[in-house]
């Protein structure tokens, strides 16, 4: 039995002896099938083509794992510190021997969880070798899940991982679309967003969208609320799952942003287009 990789997304499927016809996730509105058609890859098969992990330090507390060359997504994990066990945010959809050292080596894992179901990754390849520490899965996007297993738990709205690391549903590009909202080392808080709440280049703004790749955007409505859910965790630092962050007033930055997003789609600003 083989376990199956897709090789647009990286998330992981069950062990088959052959590859499902399609990927769901990649499927979906908010993802995309390249024009070549949907390819397979395994953990071996990207190890032997020469990809491997490296770890890097964000800030004290909070480690960046990525996959080079880059596979799938090409997310950034984010490895969070605490005296309890530390946890894997958007596992990337690898993993093999000398990463897997390297993350023991910074504490090991005592928790793993994804911001949606396009940042799934490897979580339970990741999970099997770290002893079956549980993969937190919003019960929202349960049904998103690609391969099942029982290291897997359901969150409704709210669960803490670890103690000071909380998962806040706040929906927007997946109803179960979450955050991680971290004390910190300096105790201001740290929130690690998904593709719901995205860095922009300046490292000030962040945008909101129901697919990046396909660019949907979402309802003035909808980021309103995402944005008051959003608002309600003071954070003073952003970090979303591609690099993206906003390294200080993140709150203020996350408010103004949606601020300017609602006046776009509402049409406040038409008379700036020219039209």
């Amino acid at each position: 039995m083989t376990g199956w990789i897709c090789r647009t997304c990286a998330v992981e499927q069950p062990e088959s002896d052959r590859p499902p016809d399609t990927c769901a996730i990649c499927s979906d509105e908010r993802q995309y099938v390249r024009s070549e058609g949907q390819r397979w890859t395994t953990l071996e098969e990207l190890r032997a083509a020469g990809h491997r992990g490296r770890l890097s330090e964000l800030e004290p507390g909070l480690l960046g794992i990525t996959v080079e060359p880059q596979v799938g997504i090409g997310q950034r994990s984010l490895l969070v510190a605490t005296p309890a066990g530390n946890l894997l945010w958007d596992p990337v959809g690898y993993v093999d021997d000398e990463l897997e050292a390297e993350v023991r080596a910074a504490g090991g894992l005592a928790a793993i969880a994804a911001s949606h179901p396009h940042m799934y990754g490897a979580q339970v390849a990741w999970s099997h070798r770290f002893d079956g520490v549980p993969v937190w899965v919003a019960a929202a996007d349960r049904s998103w899940v690609q391969r099942d297993d029982p290291v897997i738990r359901s969150f409704d709205d709210e669960v803490e991982v670890l103690p000071g690391v909380r998962l806040v549903r706040i929906g927007g590009h997946f109803p179960g679309s979450a955050v991680a909202r971290l004390t910190g080392a300096d105790g201001r808080g740290v929130l690690l967003t998904g593709d719901t709440v995205a860095g922009t280049p300046d490292e000030h703004w962040v945008a909101f969208l129901r697919s990046f790749p396909n660019k949907i955007p979402l309802s003035a409505a909808v980021v309103e609320t995402v944005a008051e859910r959003v608002l309600a965790l003071d954070f003073d630092r952003l970090y979303d799952n591609v690099g993206g962050r906003v390294g200080a007033d993140a709150a203020s930055w996350v408010r103004r942003s949606a601020e300017r997003y609602v006046g776009w789609v509402r049409g406040d600003f038409d008379y700036l287009t020219g039209t």
